[in-house]
């Protein structure tokens, strides 16, 4: 009862901050994306890719099937915003981001108490045995994290904006 409970606090957080930054991004206008967050800092659209690109490597991490797009964590994770010129639309990685999540809490609603609490796959068996917290619902805690501090920063473009 208290694992179920612990799953269901985790991917409410999970489901609350995707939907406020879904709600912030579907506020803002092509255009306002492409502002920096702030003087020197990284734009919008570039938080967008970002944001996907790192939840469409949680399939693979957590052994639900292959990324949808990989190409996008080289544009949007190993390179820093205006690093690469030709980036992917505003309006494919609005659609992107909604479909990855989407299908992110389709997989996540399936899992069972135990299968959240098993190894996630960037972990050894040896270093799971030792560290039983590095499981797949830790990765979903530590993604949510991620994911409201870069919607800390988007609310900054907000205010840019204004």
């Amino acid at each position: 009862m208290k694992e179920e409970l612990s799953i269901k606090m985790v991917l409410d957080a999970w489901d609350v901050h995707v939907k406020r930054t879904d709600d912030l991004i579907n506020s803002f206008s092509d255009e306002q994306l492409m502002k920096e967050t702030a003087p020197g800092r990284s734009r919008g659209i570039y938080l967008l890719g970002h944001l996907a690109a790192v939840h469409d490597r949680i399939f693979p991490l957590l052994g639900l099937g292959n990324q949808f797009k990989p190409e996008l964590y080289n544009i949007f994770v190993e390179n820093p915003d205006k690093a690469i010129a030709n980036i992917p639309a505003t309006a494919d990685l609005r659609l992107f981001w909604k479909e990855v999540n989407t299908t992110l809490w389709e997989h996540f609603t399936r899992l069972t108490p135990a299968q959240w609490f098993q190894k996630h796959n960037s972990v050894s068996e040896q270093d799971f045995i030792k560290e039983p917290h590095r499981n797949k619902l830790n990765i979903v805690i530590n993604r949510t994290n991620h994911l409201a501090s870069h919607l800390g920063q988007l609310l900054y473009l907000k205010g840019r904006n204004e």
